[in-house]
């Protein structure tokens, strides 16, 4: 098989999206399957790790300005730990790994490899806490879990490990509970909307899919080509039910003893994969340049008679973008033509290409070519570290302008059964329905077409009040809207 071969995407995003997508996030050099026999695990490359550090980076200065710190927890839990909130053990039991062994000793207890940290974390929050002179207390990390997922695995949308930061809380009332609770839910709003160019809704988990003893479950979904929407990030407000499973109380001005309003919050690399599949086309990778790790590649283009003017004027802009913080690649291998390393770096995602021939030298300009359509304009040398900045502007103007266009589009409304069957077998995307708030009625459209209730509006954010109306699916009175979609 030649190069050229190899580096093309040989998948339709369109007709073979699930093939496409582990091509592209093969070739574009993000990731590889892990080891044969272990299913489900995959190995990060380089380029796909430092996606995963630019979220971080985001995330992790947003959280820092609103006073979390970072701390580490250990990866094992004690079973008689895990146990002491009842609901976490059953929310998560089908999916824990546990360690019976050390060595060649069995061990005296179980030990489970997190599957969520809440029932570690806690026991030390308890410890921390005292005074209500303690709360607020704000802690994250940064660490991986495992959930032994039985369903099929897709790199960075679900796999059995899985990278992800996970915020713990401790408050003296709900109601600064709520609010911590809603700024983790608007700084993921953020990281996507500001970073990752993809819009997204906000609301709650039905009742019946909330975090295991979670007062409140909090999303965010991303939309994707595809028509499924991603649960993209959540943020919990936990209640007192934590508290008083692992002793987290303080006592307050009046010298009475209180238990704490907790919440937790998590966003994992599944925001990469919601990237990749957003933007990314045929072609290969797509990626803004907000996070992508080349932001601008320099294609010097010349003949035997011109090629040191050219490769002094292209190393000349490299270093001024390079000293201006531009993350930048400038290509001048001799053994490979500019039509190939077009095709390669079009693959991996780089956002914007400076095309530089000997027309370009004589006239002190510069070709730009925008990943996302091909779009091709002509920059002055003069100040080109400021004209790229333009150039970054809009290639991400126009991939959030894409995504929005498909969420917009794909939000539907019904009022039957046979409406939100017939919608998302026909469109997918979303479809907004009057709910009676009875799990019966997800259960019966799950069996149907495979789709559930991803969000309820947020009580204080969009409400919609049916009164008098009646719930599409079984016809009793409702009382708030689902969103149903096909999901990730």
């Amino acid at each position: 098989m030649s190069d050229e071969q190899e580096l093309g995407i040989t998948k339709s995003k369109e007709y073979n999206t699930g093939e496409w997508y582990a091509e592209v996030v093969r070739k574009s050099g993000l990731a590889n399957y892990g080891p044969e026999g272990m299913s489900g695990f995959i190995v990060t490359r380089p380029r796909g790790y430092a996606l995963w550090e630019a979220v971080q980076n985001f995330l992790d200065s947003e959280f820092k300005q609103t006073g979390v710190q970072n701390a580490y927890f250990p990866l094992l839990i004690p079973e008689s730990y895990l146990e002491r909130e009842k609901d976490i053990v059953e929310g998560f039991d089908p999916e824990v790994a546990w360690v019976t062994h050390g060595g060649h000793e069995e061990l005296e207890e179980r030990l489970a490899v997190r599957p969520t940290s809440e029932s570690i974390i806690a026991p030390y929050m308890a410890q921390w806490v005292r005074s209500h002179r303690d709360l607020p207390l704000r802690v994250n990390q940064w660490a991986s879990v495992i959930r032994w997922e039985a369903t099929e695995t897709k790199p960075f949308f679900r796999t059995k490990e899985f990278l992800w930061q996970e915020g713990h809380t401790a408050h003296e009332t709900r109601d600064d509970a709520w609010d911590e609770t809603m700024t983790r839910l608007s700084q993921y709003q953020s990281l996507y909307e500001d970073a990752l160019a993809i819009p997204v809704l906000r609301g709650a988990k039905p009742e019946h899919d909330k975090f295991p003893g979670a007062d409140t479950t909090t999303t965010v979904e991303a939309l994707m080509p595809d028509g499924k929407s991603v649960q993209a990030g959540t943020s919990h407000y936990l209640g007192t039910s934590f508290a008083e499973a692992f002793d987290i109380t303080y006592t307050d001005e009046a010298e009475d003893e209180q238990p704490a309003h907790t919440t937790s919050w998590g966003l994992s690399w599944r925001s990469l994969g919601a990237l990749i599949m957003t933007h990314s086309d045929d072609q290969g990778l797509v990626l803004p340049p907000t996070i992508a790790p080349e932001q601008v590649v320099i294609v010097p283009i010349w003949q035997a008679d011109t090629q040191e003017k050219v490769l002094d004027y292209a190393e000349g802009i490299a270093d001024e973008l390079e000293d201006a913080g531009v993350r930048v690649e400038l290509d001048d291998r001799d053994e490979r033509n500019p039509g190939f390393k077009f095709n390669e770096w079009e693959l991996k995602g780089v956002p914007v290409r400076f095309e530089i021939g000997p027309n370009e030298v004589d006239d002190g300009v510069v070709t730009v070519v925008h990943r996302p359509d091909g779009e091709t304009v002509e920059l002055d040398r003069e100040n080109i570290a400021e004209g790229v900045q333009e150039q970054f502007d809009e290639v991400y103007a126009k991939l959030y302008a894409a995504a929005e266009e498909n969420l917009e589009s794909n939000v539907r409304e019904a009022s039957s059964r046979n409406e939100i069957l017939g919608t998302i077998g026909q469109h997918g995307g979303y479809v907004k329905a009057p709910w009676c708030g009875d799990e019966s009625c997800e259960e019966e459209i799950k069996d149907q077409i495979a789709a559930e209730i991803v969000m309820v509006p947020l009580n204080d954010e969009d409400a919609e009040i049916h009164d008098g109306e009646d719930c599409a699916v079984c016809g009793e009175a409702a009382d708030e809207t689902a969103y149903f979609a096909k999901s990730y």
